[in-house]
């Protein structure tokens, strides 16, 4: 794993703001003395599976991709980190070495804080407590909910589920159209659970149909009523 650690003030009131509005002044301090930033570059590996859980991350700045390999080797992205979303602490509650991968999808700034650190606040503080556990539930249904969608839903409205999904979490660039995260062609089969070149024909597919333009990595949304009309139907 490669990253570089920052010394580095960090104001907590915006960057950690859900977590920061439930804290008392001391433990407001006891985060501030014990949490660091951590910079990781393109492709840097934050954490693999099989490691022990050691911290709890909340992205400050930038994309990870949390993947799971599979069957013969095979990577499928199971989440996407978006800023100011907490992530890496679930092993950690359930007692267990970690099940997925964590990459960095560009240059990320991730605050890293001591598990030991979380859960001496945790135990001392129940709003808190609900804090994660209202986070580990939304985390838990969106899961349910793609493990359907995945399995169940045919190529082209994996691939539409996954644009709009990407658009929801990224929004869109100043032309207000196109997706403001540029993945490959094999993120994108792998985050849809297809494969790459189901992508490549699916996408060219949108294109031909004036539901999307493609230019490189760049996609942008023509058409974004049907394209949600696509995913619904499935």
């Amino acid at each position: 794993m490669t990253s570089k650690t920052e010394n580095k003030i960090i104001d907590f009131s915006t960057s950690l703001s859900e977590v920061w509005r439930v804290l008392k002044n001391g433990e407001r301090e006891v985060l501030r003395t014990n949490a660091r930033i951590q910079t990781y570059r393109k492709n840097d590996m934050v954490y693999c599976e099989g490691e022990e859980p050691k911290n709890m991350m909340c992205l400050l700045k930038g994309k990870v991709k949390i993947t799971k390999d599979g069957v013969g080797g095979r990577s499928q992205i199971v989440r996407i980190i978006r800023p100011i979303q907490y992530f890496a602490y679930r092993a950690a509650f359930a007692g267990e070495k970690y099940l997925t991968n964590a990459q960095a999808f560009e240059s990320s700034t991730v605050c890293v804080i001591p598990l030991k650190t979380v859960n001496e606040l945790i135990y001392g503080n129940p709003d808190l407590a609900m804090f994660f556990i209202h986070q580990l539930s939304v985390d838990l249904g969106i899961a349910d909910e793609r493990t359907v969608n995945l399995t169940q839903k045919h190529i082209r409205g994996r691939l539409a589920e996954s644009l709009i999904f990407l658009r929801d979490s990224y929004g869109l660039e100043k032309d207000g159209a196109t997706l403001s995260i540029y993945l490959s062609r094999e993120d994108l089969a792998s985050l849809s659970n297809m494969t790459t070149s189901n992508a490549i024909r699916t996408l060219s597919m949108f294109a031909a149909e004036h539901i999307i333009a493609m230019d490189g990595r760049k996609i942008k949304i023509i058409d974004e009523e049907r394209l949600r009309k696509v995913s619904r139907r499935g």
